[in-house]
């Protein structure tokens, strides 16, 4: 699990392959993740926006950005969790994903919220790190 922490906001990410719906032939290598957005503070925070970059072992980068996460834009209340699961496809069988949350407290005040690094591994190449 990968966490990240931007002033009261907390974000907590894991991921797994999905063997079923890869085809290494192809290659199509499918990973699933699961975040869940932690509002420690004080006040409640909406989410608005986010932005990925999905980076593969080849070096290939593709970034993502868009409102809410998949078709929300959750308000979280102090002491609340949001958490939604989403997937991507890679061409290799390894690369990592990072990004951030552009959100808003209730007071108008807008932030990031940092989501941590996080790798992206089938099986036989579970034990790499990419940097």
């Amino acid at each position: 699990m990968s966490t990240s922490e931007n002033g009261s906001i907390r974000v907590e990410v894991e991921s797994r392959y999905m063997p079923e719906h890869s085809d290494p032939s192809e290659p199509r290598y499918v990973f699933a993740y699961n975040v869940s957005i932690h509002n420690d503070g004080d006040e409640a925070a909406q989410l608005l926006t986010r932005h990925w970059v999905i980076t593969d072992a080849a070096a290939g980068i593709d970034e993502v950005r868009g409102p809410g996460v998949i078709g929300e834009q959750p308000r979280i209340q102090p002491g609340a969790c949001h958490e939604y699961q989403s997937f991507c496809v890679l061409k290799t069988p390894r690369g990592s994903m990072h990004g951030s949350f552009q959100m808003i407290r209730d007071d108008g005040q807008p932030f990031d919220a940092e989501i941590p690094a996080f790798v992206l591994a089938a099986p036989e190449v579970s034990n790499t790190m990419l940097n």
